[in-house]
């Protein structure tokens, strides 16, 4: 059974909150697992959304969906930031190579 737009919105969104969840935890990977998940779920959105079009009362859930994603997302970027500090002094006094 082929998923509607919504669906895919609200399987974007349920994911978004495992990130969440996961960072408020200090679950990096598990962060990175959901993480990955979003990716796939945005790839099957943009291709659906070629075929298919939301209702108007779905267009404004949708644009529910799309402000807690991105709540959740800023929440989890404050989580990431001191582990990012610390996993950057990992590197500190270190040669920075570029590929």
């Amino acid at each position: 059974m082929e998923q509607t737009l919504i669906d895919l919105y609200r399987a974007i969104e349920t994911s978004s909150a495992a990130m969440l969840s996961a960072a408020m935890h200090e679950d990096w990977d598990g962060v990175v697992h959901h993480e990955g998940a979003c990716a796939v779920l945005i790839e099957q959105l943009r291709f659906n959304a070629r075929h298919q079009r939301l209702a108007p009362e779905q267009r404004r859930e949708k644009a529910r969906i799309m402000q807690r994603i991105l709540r959740n997302d800023a929440q989890i970027r404050i989580l990431a930031e001191p582990w990012l500090i610390r996993f950057d002094h990992l590197f500190d006094g270190q040669p920075q190579l570029m590929h």
